[in-house]
This record gives structure tokens, C-alpha cells and sequence, in this order.
């Protein structure tokens, strides 16, 4: 297929030092002081001693709103800073180079943001959690319902297997040729040409979805409401799939046709959206602009009530439209590519990456790319769902390109090392196989950022690091935990599993990344703690409040595990008193007293039941064992185990 879809220039051109306009003779004298000193040290060879003079004369013309020469001297530094290795000071200044540029009405900065994500350290922290309401509340659209297909959390596993001569439109050998049934299946189709059934076909075998790219490729004039697209709707319909109609893609690159009229565009879109929700209601509707150029995104948007899916073709590659003889794009990693527009609609749509590719081979440099593509592999199969949860579905563009378009290698199947590492990165059952409404992972399991309201975790868990450094390539990763290296890692994929009798609470977490070259890059930490877990006939108890350790005692909820077991709970507020019933047992405690009694008889506690933020804790044991269960304490997992008889 001649697609163009490498990624394109960021920048129209790069701006020189010729436009600078000079100042005015009224405010020359040291405003010119500051510029011919600068020149001349820079023409000297001097730069460092430069710098003092292009500080004061960004900000000089920041402060008198001439934003380009701000715009260009802030270049002078970001350029500056960029070459001697002082990141942080690079970073700043791009974005204050970029902000000027926007002031300017114009779009120069965005390939300066693009260098200050390759240079910008990141060491980011994910790990799994159980707790559906936790994942769920990061994953659910804000004060709205889910979308059409939408799944309650989780990823679609998505694949255009065509050109894989490992599977061609045979969408069933997925599954054995890759260890997984996918949930999505892609095709392209033309406006003026027939409902692509037998891929329809094909995916209801697989037991999957379509997405299908609908493209007009003579432009948006032709497309109208007749009865052609009548006639394709209803097809649509009869395919008795879920279908992700992705039309007139990459609307806001200008390599298409259907680009550079953002109100004919919205109009069509519409259109199509009104046809199929009254002919086909198993088609969702996805506007799906390119990732660049990033300012030319919005004006194209329909309206929130003509989506259903917001998608994005979105490429990464180690040469820009695969031509080595440009700078290199490696430090570029497809994560942040995703930040600006996850931002503006992420809180009113679900998001899917409705092609993406990693290659591991660049044709036109006759260069092996593996490692870094395993690198960023795993970012986009386990740190994009994570960071992004609104980020419901991933297709892959599944092609050896040859010589043609970007010259890149983004096939799964040409190098068995590959095709391994995916099979084992997509093997994670957040990652769906089925599309449905309010699908969810097979193991219940989804993934938070370690921050400060995500630090606790029951029973055991799995965490996967983010990281990029501007060197690109990673030596080595060590976990520390409380002081102590617990584990390194040389090779990819990142991740470790941690037992919840290993992590106390209050523990610290922190990660020191290496270069290849042996060096520290990086040192992050994290607060990270384990919680006491209860199970209750093997079910996993949920609590709004957690078990806590006091003085080396296990507390538990009290009334949530009473009711648990079936015994009925009351509490007289003006004497703190509990009193539960089960069948022929009473049993009365006073918070704060170590005096229990049961049927009347007295027994002592080793520490009395409290109030924990409203709630009321006492010793497990002592609440297992009141109604006859029986208490058992696991302390690899930190589980209080109740087994009742």
C-alpha cells in the first residue's frame, strides 16, 4: 500500500539569525551593546561568554513583545546549551523559544518541543492493581457514559495483518502464529468502491472487530448522501460486527487529499455520522488526524456529538521519513508524541492509535534497529495504557515497507526475535482480544502510576518502570528498596515483581538508571507500601478502610468482616459499643477497652479495638475466630486468611 507514513517535518524551516531585524537607534545604545558583543564572541569562537548577552536580549524583547527576535535569541541558548550536554537548561529554553514562536502567531517552535522531549529525562513508575474501582475511576470518561465498544479498561489489541506473509487476511492465524487472538482487524477501503465484506468476513471468523480507513481519494467533493453510501452502510450493518469507521484520516497533513478545508471536512464527517447511526448502529465513528502537524489537529474536529472514537496515526522512526541523511530521530520515543492530544480529548472520548509501528530495521540506512524497538515496543504496549488510560485500543501497522515510503522494517514477523519479544509483551490480558461494551481484562487486573495516591498495594505486584534518558539506550536499571539493591536489569523488557511481605509500609523505592557506558543518568524515588490483605473463604475482601499493623498487631475492619460471615452488627454510639449476633453467639467489645465479652464471658484482648478513621478495627484473630472461623496469617503476601466452618 503507498502510504506515506513517516513523520513528518515539524518544521516549515529553520529560522537563521538574518531575520533578526536590529533595534531601533532610540533604544541602540545598550541593547546594541549587548547584540555586537555577542556576535563577536560568538564569531571569536566564544559562545560561553555569549551567553550573558543573548539572556539579556531575550528577555529584552520578551518584555517589548517582539516575539521572533525573542523567539531567535532564546534559539541562540537552547542551541548552546543543547551541544555542551546541559539538558535541563536546553529544555527551558526550547519550550521559552517555542512559547515566543506561538506568540508569533506561528508554528517554528513545535520541532524544538520534539528536541526537548528527546533530551528530557524521564523515570516514571507503573504497577498493577486489583482494585477495579481504582483502575476504573483513572479509566472512565468524565461525567459521561462510555462510548460505543468502549471497554471499561483495558486495550484492544488491534493488527492490519495483510502485508505479514505470516498471516495475510487470514485473521484467524493470528492467534497461532502470535499467541493471542487479536480484537481488531484493519482494512482499507475507497470511497466509490464496495464494502470490503470479505474482510468482514474474515474478522467474524477471528471472532474480532473491523476498523476500516475509508479514504476519498479524489478528495471530499464526491462524497454525498445517495445511494452508494446507503447501499455500504447497510452492508456494514448486515456484517454483524462491531466496525471502527475511521474516514478521511490524516486530515490535517497536507499529503492528502481531503485536507485544507476544515469546514467542508466537519460537514462530511457529520454526514456520515447521521447515515450510519440511522443505517448500521454496530459502526462507531473515529476522526483520526495524524500526529503531525500538531496545530493543524482541531480546526478538523466534528463535535463531540459525531464521535464516538478520537484516533491518531502516530509513527516513530530512527530517520525522519527515512532519510539518514537527516538528523537522527532516535531519542524520540512514541510516549509524548501522544501527551497533546490525550489532553485536549481524552477527557470527553475514548483514544485509540489507529496505526502505529515501531520498526526494527531502517532500508535506507541498511541499519538494525532491534533493541531500540524492543525498547520502544514495551513503552507502546505497557507504559501507553498505563500513562494514558483513556487509551483504549492499538493497531499495528504490521509492514516491511522495503524501499518504499519511509523505508522502515515495522514488521512482526521478519525477525523471529521480534515476533518473540511481542508475543511475550501482548501475552498481558490487559490487553483485550474481544471487542464488546464494557470489556474488561480476563484477570481483573489494571495499572496505576506510583504517585502519592497510588503507593499501597495488596498481596503482591508487578511494576514497570518508564524511562528515557537523551542517550536513548539503557546500561542497566537497579531497583533499590529501602536502601538495599533488591534487583538489576541489563535487558528488556523492564519490570519487577514485589512481594507484599518484602515492602513494609512507609517503604522507599528507588530506581538508578546507567548508560552504556557504565555511568549514574539517573536516580528516582518513590513511596511505596504494602497493605494487610483479608480472604474470606477464598474471596478477596474489599474495604474502605485497610487492615493496619499496631504494634505488631493485624487490625481488620470489624463490621465488613462480621457481615462477611453473616453475623449482624450494631454500634450505640454513646457507650462506643459494638454488639454482633450469629446464630447462638453475642459478642460485646467498648472501643478502647481490651475487655471482650462473649455470651456474657469475659475474655481479654491484647490490644483493644479502635477507631481508624471513622472505622472500627480490631485484631484479626480475634475477629476471625469469634464466629468459629478459622485465621491463618501468610506473610509472603501479608493475607489474613479466614476459613469459616
Amino acid at each position: 500500500m503507498n502510504k506515506r507514513i513517516g513523520i513528518l517535518s515539524l518544521a516549515v524551516g529553520i529560522m537563521t539569525a538574518g531575520i533578526v531585524q536590529s533595534p531601533a537607534p532610540a533604544r541602540a545604545d545598550i541593547v546594541w551593546d549587548h547584540w555586537t558583543q555577542a556576535e563577536a564572541l560568538q564569531a571569536a569562537g566564544n559562545s560561553k561568554a555569549a551567553v550573558p548577552h543573548w539572556q539579556y536580549l531575550t528577555n529584552y524583547y520578551a518584555s517589548t513583545g517582539d516575539w521572533e527576535n525573542a523567539a531567535l535569541f532564546s534559539g541562540k541558548l537552547d542551541a548552546y546549551f543543547d551541544a555542551l550536554g546541559d539538558y535541563d537548561q536546553a529544555i527551558y529554553y526550547y519550550e521559552q523559544e517555542n512559547k515566543y514562536w506561538v506568540n508569533a502567531g506561528k508554528d517554528w517552535g513545535a520541532v524544538k518541543l520534539q528536541r526537548a522531549d528527546q533530551i528530557r529525562t524521564t523515570v516514571e513508575l507503573y504497577r498493577e492493581e486489583n482494585n477495579e474501582s481504582i483502575v476504573q475511576q483513572l479509566s472512565d470518561p468524565k461525567g459521561a457514559q462510555l462510548a460505543k465498544f468502549e471497554p471499561a479498561y483495558g486495550t484492544y489489541l488491534g493488527v492490519y495483518s495483510e502485508q505479514d506473509p505470516k498471516v495475510g487476511n487470514i485473521f484467524t492465524k493470528m492467534a497461532s502464529e502470535y499467541g493471542k487472538k487479536h480484537a481488531i482487524y484493519l482494512a482499507y477501503a475507497h470511497w466509490g468502491q464496495s464494502f470490503p465484506a470479505t474482510y468482514a468476513k474474515r474478522a467474524k471468523e477471528a471472532g474480532g472487530a473491523l476498523q476500516i480507513a475509508w479514504e476519498p481519494d479524489d478528495g471530499l467533493d464526491p462524497v454525498a448522501d445517495g445511494a452508494y453510501l446507503r447501499n455500504w452502510a447497510r452492508e456494514a450493518k448486515v456484517a454483524g460486527i462491531p466496525i471502527f469507521l475511521r474516514f478521511a484520516g490524516e486530515m490535517n497533513g497536507a499529503w492528502v487529499k481531503w485536507h485544507g478545508n476544515p469546514a467542508q471536512y466537519i460537514a462530511k464527517f457529520r454526514m456520515l455520522h447521521d447515515v450510519f447511526a440511522a443505517e448500521a448502529p454496530n459502526v462507531a465513528m473515529v476522526w483520526s488526524p495524524g500526529d503531525v502537524p500538531a496545530n493543524d489537529i482541531d480546526p478538523y474536529y466534528p463535535g463531540d456529538a459525531y464521535v464516538d472514537w478520537v484516533g491518531v496515526s502516530l509513527y516513530i522512526e530512527p530517520y525522519e521519513n527515512g532519510d539518514p541523511s537527516l538528523p537522527s530521530m532516535l531519542a524520540t520515543s512514541n510516549v509524548e508524541r501522544l501527551t497533546r492530544l490525550y489532553n485536549t480529548y481524552a477527557s470527553r472520548k475514548p483514544l485509540m492509535l489507529s496505526e502505529t509501528g515501531v520498526p526494527h530495521y531502517s532500508h535506507s540506512a541498511d541499519e538494525d534497529y532491534t533493541e531500540w524497538a524492543k525498547l520502544n515496543l514495551q513503552r507502546l504496549y505497557e507504559i501507553m495504557p498505563y500513562k494514558y488510560p483513556r487509551l483504549k485500543a492499538i493497531t499495528y501497522f504490521n509492514v516491511d515497507q522495503g524501499m518504499a515510503s519511509a523505508k522502515n522494517d515495522y514488521s512482526l514477523s521478519t525477525s523471529s526475535e521480534i515476533q518473540s519479544y511481542y508475543k511475550q509483551l501482548i501475552a498481558n490480558p490487559y490487553l483485550l482480544s474481544e471487542v464488546k461494551d464494557a470489556s474488561k481484562p480476563a484477570d481483573h487486573i489494571g495499572y496505576v502510576p506510583i504517585d502519592a495516591e497510588h503507593q499501597a498495594f495488596t498481596k503482591g505486584t508487578r511494576i514497570i518502570p518508564f524511562i528515557k534518558i537523551p542517550e536513548v539506550y539503557i546500561g542497566k536499571v537497579e531497583y533499590l528498596l529501602n536502601g538495599r539493591v533488591i534487583a538489576s536489569q541489563t535487558s528488556l523488557p523492564y519490570g519487577l515483581d514485589l512481594k507484599a511481605g518484602d515492602v513494609p509500609e512507609g517503604s522507599v523505592l528507588q530506581l538508578r538508571i546507567m548508560n552504556k557506558a557504565g555511568q549514574q543518568v539517573a536516580l528516582r524515588t518513590f513511596g511505596i507500601s504494602s497493605q494487610v490483605s483479608v480472604d474470606i473463604n477464598g474471596a478477596v475482601q474489599k474495604f474502605e478502610q485497610a487492615p493496619v499493623i499496631v504494634n505488631g498487631s493485624t487490625f481488620t475492619p470489624l463490621r465488613a468482616i462480621f457481615e462477611a460471615m453473616g453475623a449482624k452488627v450494631d454500634y450505640e454510639a454513646a457507650t462506643r459499643t459494638v454488639t454482633a449476633t450469629k446464630g447462638t453467639t453475642t459478642v460485646k467489645l467498648t472501643l478502647d477497652q481490651t475487655t471482650v465479652y462473649v455470651n456474657g464471658k469475659a475474655t481479654q484482648l491484647e490490644e483493644p479495638a479502635r477507631l481508624v478513621n471513622g472505622y472500627t478495627l480490631a485484631p484479626a484473630r480475634f475477629v476471625g475466630e469469634t464466629f468459629g472461623g478459622i485465621v491463618n496469617w501468610n506473610g509472603t503476601s501479608r493475607t489474613v486468611t479466614i476459613t469459616t466452618k
